[in-house]
């Protein structure tokens, strides 16, 4: 997979240093308590290394067999666009082998580079966000009748 270091396990991850990589990557602001715990209860996860520093993270809630959803990938700003977030999903989707489903979240604008890893847009996806108002402002979702 390259020179990097690629660790899959959680057990000596700096919090605040993962939180800072989605600050700088931009991905927003994450409290370090919450990554711990949503990464502790992730199946799978990739934290990729240049020396002693965290360039790349991603990771993937399972049920071992149904669905596999990836989910938080980043690459720090300085490492973008070198291939980086295509390998860590690549790896997770390894991981995923097998899986009925395997979903993502994307950002916006990035549909075309998840597409060219396989995934295909859907059309009845649905959500309920705790920041209702901002994703409707950014664009993300469209005003249900419900709630």
């Amino acid at each position: 997979m390259s020179e990097f270091v690629w660790i899959f396990t959680d057990d000596e991850i700096n919090w605040e240093e993962l939180a800072n990589l989605y600050k700088i990557a931009p991905l927003g602001n994450k409290n370090p308590d919450d990554l711990k715990i949503a990464f502790s209860n992730s199946m799978y996860k990739c934290f990729v290394y240049d020396g002693t520093i965290l360039i790349g993270v991603g990771r993937a809630i399972a049920d071992g067999v149904d669905v596999s959803y990836l989910c938080d990938v980043a690459v720090h700003p300085e490492y973008q666009r070198c291939g980086i977030g295509k390998q860590i999903v690549r790896k997770l989707l390894e991981f995923s082998t097998g899986y009925n489903k395997i979903l993502l979240f994307a950002s916006m604008g990035k549909e075309p580079f998840y597409s060219k890893l396989g995934f295909d847009k859907m059309t009845t996806a649905m959500a309920i966000f705790k920041n209702r108002e901002r994703v409707l402002e950014m664009g993300l979702i469209e005003a249900g009748n419900g709630l």
